[in-house]
């Protein structure tokens, strides 16, 4: 693991990561300190940033839903990261639009803070695909690359977090539309699918091998759902993930801190598969 001084960079080269997984109304700066002893990126919001992604979060809300609804949501980003300067964790912020334009200014934001800023193709619920965002975008391969592309071409590391198991949707094809338009990471909720990342992995493998000098062959391939300790990372790492995230064990100290060593054991090449090390896994947060 390669840090700065106060511990704010990225993992360099190719070293496995720990990576905190946002959660609708509570991933903010608060909760990225409490996770920063554990893990190495930890990526706020959902934040909803134009009118009508806004409107919807907004729908979300009265229904009982927890969603980050700030006066000024780029202003917001821009706090949020700032609270994280001196946090030893490398901040990012997930984020939710209906048009190219708002998520290239928090990208910005981003870039001049050396923070992630992840395009959120991942979000389910009809609110949001009535507008547009979340995993709408996983059907739209034109506009997820103008997405992508947006926030790219500030200099920003540009993740698109979306998920397994939505119809009609080829998640190597996602992957190959992400990074051709310029995205860094992708960032995959497996759901119950957890071999669709040994698929991406391998054509990412493949473009490796090809000698490609971009795109595709420098995809950080992040495994996310599931995570709960030694077990599960080993899974991941067998089928070819970079790096893993979690969600909701973010908010259980035990658990995160096995994550961690699991994380830790990979890095230093001795993680083993261990039977009786953890409890049954718990599903994801569904964002």
């Amino acid at each position: 693991m390669s840090r700065s001084a106060d511990g704010s960079e990225a993992p360099a080269g190719d070293a496995p990561f720990l990576a905190a997984a946002s959660l609708s109304g509570a991933a903010d700066a608060e909760w990225a300190r409490a996770a920063a002893e554990h893990v190495d990126v930890a990526l706020l919001g959902g934040v909803a940033l134009d009118p009508a992604s806004r409107a919807a979060a907004r729908d979300l809300v009265a229904r009982g839903r927890e969603e980050f609804l700030p006066a000024d949501p780029v202003e917001f980003a821009a706090e949020q990261l700032d609270a994280l300067a001196d946090a030893p964790v490398r901040p990012g912020i997930n984020v939710r639009s209906a048009t190219p334009e708002a998520i290239r200014e928090v990208a910005e934001i981003c870039a001049d803070r050396g923070a992630v800023c992840e395009v959120n193709a991942h979000c389910r619920q009809p609110e949001l695909r009535a507008v547009g965002c979340g995993e709408s975008l996983l059907r739209d391969p034109d506009r997820l690359a103008s997405y992508v592309a947006a926030a790219a071409e500030t200099g920003a590391t540009t993740s698109v977090k979306g998920r397994a198991e939505v119809p009609g949707v080829d998640l190597v094809a996602v992957a190959e539309t992400a990074a051709a338009a310029g995205a860094d990471w992708l960032h995959v909720d497996a759901m119950d699918s957890e071999a669709v990342i040994a698929d991406i992995s391998a054509t990412v493998d493949a473009a490796r091998e090809s000698g490609d000098a971009g795109d595709l062959a420098d995809l950080t391939l992040v495994a996310n759902n599931g995570v709960r300790g030694r077990e599960t990372v080993a899974e991941y790492a067998e089928h070819g993930a970079d790096a893993v995230s979690v969600g909701r064990p973010t908010e259980d100290p035990p658990v995160l801190a096995r994550v961690a060593d699991a994380i830790e054991e990979w890095r230093t090449g001795t993680l083993r598969d261990r039977d009786g090390d953890e409890v049954d896994p718990e599903p994801e947060a569904k964002p």
